[in-house]
């Protein structure tokens, strides 16, 4: 057994297409139609991409619990998930230059550096570094 995707609840594919592409540097790996307006889109990181595959799900648009659990999770300050990256410092400084909003500055917990920023679509996201 192995992880293959992670699924990240959106409220608009089309605009977190958009912002984890163009401004966080995912690139889009999958994009087909499922059914209506829905679209199966997956990214990679550019850095490893035969690599684990970000999901970005439209369940809140069509699944109440999905979008009361992701509304809770925001309203408690709560990032939905985690990306690794190589130094917190720069990445805030580069997202706070494109306009990224953090809800948490660079900050140190033991041995751990972290941030977390809205990415627009309904979530809160944090990064870390192992220090």
């Amino acid at each position: 057994m192995r992880v293959t995707i992670i699924s990240i609840p959106v409220r608009d594919q089309e605009k977190a297409l958009q912002f984890y592409t163009n401004t966080l540097g995912f690139i889009k790996k999958k994009d087909a139609p499922i059914d209506g307006e829905n679209r199966w889109i997956t990214l990679v990181s550019k850095d490893a991409q035969d690599g684990i595959e970000i999901l970005l799900e439209p369940a809140p648009l069509h699944f109440e619990p999905c979008k009361v659990f992701q509304d809770a999770l925001v309203k408690a300050g709560i990032p939905y998930t985690q990306f690794e990256v190589d130094s917190v410092d720069s990445e805030y400084e580069r997202l706070t230059n494109l306009g990224v909003e953090f809800s948490i500055k660079p900050s140190t917990f033991g041995t751990v550096k972290y941030a977390v920023f809205n990415d627009t679509c309904g979530n809160y996201i944090q990064i870390a570094e192992t220090l």
